[in-house]
């Protein structure tokens, strides 16, 4: 379970009522959060080692929320599994934080999305089965409503999130039929924002993506942040109706090993234009959007870097 903690920065007034919602939960109102009506802005922090795993626990004093048996998993609602969970959402609400909770991973570190594959469709050869399987959808929507049910009345909730990254491929590679053309991944999310809000008419629902584009761009064709490849087409994918607020990732050294930024400017210009690129997205349609992960090395690089992406964050009322 990703879990990312949210603390209030400041309280302004606000010229227009929230939604009605039980009190102390976040809403929305075009693109900036509000709390019991009033803006709300948030310095936020990744807590990537407090995933779910979906194995057996070897390890005495291990958390896990997941024990997969064959083709089916058990829930562990013990001391080890998600009493502690439990435990998080009291302390954060002591201090006045809100989480937002992720149910799975694109990647098989601290369990994933694979572990379902690798359990009900033992062989499988590629990675986005899981967004079409009927039996891989069931089961993990069984999960979601677990946790849903179990916190959908907890204002420290800030929102509930489909997936970390979700991807075309993962650790297993992408099918041939997998893109942004194909809808598979947006289709996915559709499905899931619909079920959750299903089981919860309150609480925030997001992607989780990396922020990935499909832009019909000649000089980005050939670009996986761009032509769809990836499997998520982030214009599209933040109309859907219960997909509340956008989320994207910045990781420029990764994602272009060789140092070759497409637009020029370096890491730090393609990062600016990265950030720019999804403020204009989610003003078009109205829905804040978060830059939830950011990152580049060495350190002296995130001391030059790291303030002008921050201010243009900030410039275009991004969460952080």
């Amino acid at each position: 379970m990703l879990l990312s903690y949210l603390v209030p920065a400041f309280l302004a007034s606000a010229m227009v009522v929230a939604k009605l919602v039980p009190p102390g939960f976040v809403t929305t109102n075009g693109v900036q959060f509000e709390l019991d009506g009033e803006p709300f802005a948030f310095v936020g922090s990744n807590s990537y080692n407090s995933s779910e795993l979906h194995q057996t626990p070897v390890e005495t004093g291990l958390t896990y929320y997941q024990v997969w048996e064959d083709n089916d998993w058990i829930l562990n609602e013990g001391s080890q599994g998600f009493e502690r969970l439990d435990t998080v959402l009291e302390i954060a609400a002591e201090f006045d934080m809100r989480l937002i909770l992720t149910f799975t991973n694109n990647w098989v570190g601290y369990g994933g999305m694979e572990l379902y594959i690798d359990h009900i469709l033992p062989g499988t050869s590629t990675h986005d089965v899981f967004y079409t399987d009927e039996e891989m959808i069931a089961s993990y929507q069984r999960y979601v409503r677990t946790i849903v049910e179990r916190y959908k009345d907890s204002a420290t909730v800030f929102a509930w999130e489909m997936m970390n990254e979700a991807r075309c491929l993962g650790d297993l590679p992408s099918g041939p039929d997998c893109s942004a053309q194909s809808r598979t991944i947006p289709n996915w999310y559709k499905l899931q924002s619909d079920y959750i809000r299903s089981l919860d008419p309150h609480h925030l629902i997001t992607t989780g993506g990396e922020g990935h584009f499909n832009w019909d761009n000649s000089t980005l064709i050939d670009d996986y942040n761009f032509n769809g490849e990836a499997g998520e087409d982030f214009d599209y994918d933040l109309t859907f109706e219960n997909v509340d607020f956008g989320t994207y990732h910045l990781y420029p050294q990764s994602w272009y090993p060789d140092g070759n930024f497409p637009l020029g400017g370096g890491a730090e210009g393609w990062g600016l234009f990265w950030i720019q690129a999804h403020a204009n997205s989610a003003k078009k349609v109205g829905k804040p959007v978060v830059l939830e992960e950011f990152g580049v090395t060495p350190q002296s690089n995130q001391t030059l870097i790291y303030p002008s992406w921050v201010q243009l964050a900030l410039d275009t009322k991004h969460g952080g």
